[in-house]
């Protein structure tokens, strides 16, 4: 049991007839979808700007892969380290304030990105970036949590994780274009205008939020909510699927486009940036997640996803560009369907300090972003696309071994029940 908090984030009113949260069909409800749609592309085309003009970047400044994927790793790794006071600052004054004051400080960063001299400075300000980017996703899963009727929280938990996959592939691809015609500042300056639209729209479009319930910042409450949640098994579990699928996630799109911009491919760089509409396919696998876990359950979602991913990973050793795009389609879609299915049962879990909850489930999941796009592009220098499909695949392995751990618990739990029911 977690203890008991004053953290913010209360008890959500069991659904009653005037439970009085957003439903499917109400004009709220489309704006709180599109609003968090867009803060999901406002973050991810900064998050992962420089991802697509990785070879710009190693070509320009003569670095290998491990050094230039810190560009990429120090924002997330940034983010993820600041994303328990963001979600403690979001109890104190509120969800829409903290998301909209996060997108606009980060977007405001992004202008000074294209001006740094060395690698040196971008990493520091791309981790600086990241701290300021972690408001955003530390309340938003907690505001649908709020705001969001239970019985189209998945539904709407899956579009703001697709607004994330397009925010992805946008700024990957408008910034491998750019970089590719004009050098990787010029990217970066692009990403920073498309980002900041998005996040002008955020604002303008997010509903007020009526069930927050404001509360101070209160150091021993939160240590007391995250504690709880680092005893609860369920969230451990869940924690360390985000952690593992994003691992995977950032190992392969950290050194894909060096592979395509090489041997035995040779494709040039625009074209290799182009690879990236793949985010495509995460966007209909989020927004799909939550039909599968209606008709799979959870863990069969997460079954499938695992092996989705691990088909793709394994088609990705062939030597044909054909297999190594189908290959990257079926890892983006097994890892989106996975990170929204994983995502949205925090939401459901946590009954208390769901915004403690999301944030411990986002620090895991960054840190296995930073962790797997180091390793993967480090194995990539040393021994080639092989390397980082290893690391991917031994993270997938991990995975299966979870879900497969939580799948013979609940078989025990139900037998145990059984055998207490007979005897009864």
């Amino acid at each position: 049991m977690q203890p008991a908090s004053t953290e913010a984030s209360a008890p959500a009113p069991v659904s009653t007839p005037s439970d009085l949260r957003l439903r499917p069909g109400s004009r709220d409800f489309r704006r709180a979808n599109l609003a968090l749609f867009a803060a999901g592309v406002a973050t991810f085309v900064l998050l992962y700007s420089t991802q697509g003009l990785l070879p710009l970047l190693s070509a320009d400044l003569d670095l290998t892969p491990g050094q230039a994927s810190w560009t990429a790793s120090a924002a997330t790794l940034g983010l993820a380290l600041a994303l328990l006071p963001a979600s403690a600052l979001s109890d104190r004054y509120g969800r829409t304030a903290v998301m909209t004051a996060s997108t606009l400080a980060a977007a405001l960063i992004a202008v000074a990105l294209p001006f740094a001299p060395d690698l040196t400075t971008l990493v520091v300000l791309r981790a600086v970036q990241g701290a300021a980017l972690a408001g955003l996703p530390a309340t938003a899963m907690a505001y649908l949590a709020e705001e969001v009727h239970p019985s189209a929280l998945a539904s709407a938990m899956g579009l703001y994780v697709a607004g994330n996959s397009i925010g992805g592939m946008g700024g990957r691809l408008v910034s491998g274009w750019a970089g590719a015609a004009w050098g990787w500042r010029w990217g970066l300056a692009v990403s920073a205008g498309l980002a900041l639209l998005a996040a002008l729209a955020f604002r303008t479009l997010v509903p007020r939020a009526r069930h927050f319930r404001r509360a101070p910042v209160d150091a021993r409450a939160l240590a007391a909510t995250v504690a709880g949640h680092l005893r609860n098994p369920l969230l451990l579990r869940l924690y360390a699927l985000g952690m593992l699928f994003m691992a995977v996630f950032g190992a392969v799109y950290n050194t894909v486009g060096y592979r395509l911009t090489a041997a035995p491919f040779h494709l040039p760089q625009s074209v290799a940036a182009s690879i990236f509409v793949v985010y495509l396919v995460g966007t209909a696998s989020s927004a799909s997640a939550g039909r599968l876990t209606a008709r799979c359950g959870r863990r069969g979602t997460l079954y499938l996803a695992i092996a989705t991913t691990t088909a793709g990973l394994l088609l990705s050793l062939a030597g044909s560009l054909f297999c190594a795009v189908l290959g990257l389609v079926l890892i983006t879609a097994g890892f989106f369907a996975g990170h929204a299915t994983a995502s949205s049962a925090v939401g459901r879990t946590a009954t208390t300090g769901r915004a403690q909850a999301s944030a411990l489930y986002l620090i895991a999941y960054y840190l296995g972003n930073s962790l797997g796009g180091t390793l993967g592009a480090d194995a990539y220098h040393s021994t080639g696309w092989s390397g980082t499909a290893a690391v991917a695949l031994v993270a997938m392995a991990c995975a299966a071994g979870v879900t497969l751990y939580a799948t013979r618990r609940a078989v025990t739990a139900r037998r145990t029940e059984g055998v207490t029911t007979l005897q009864a």
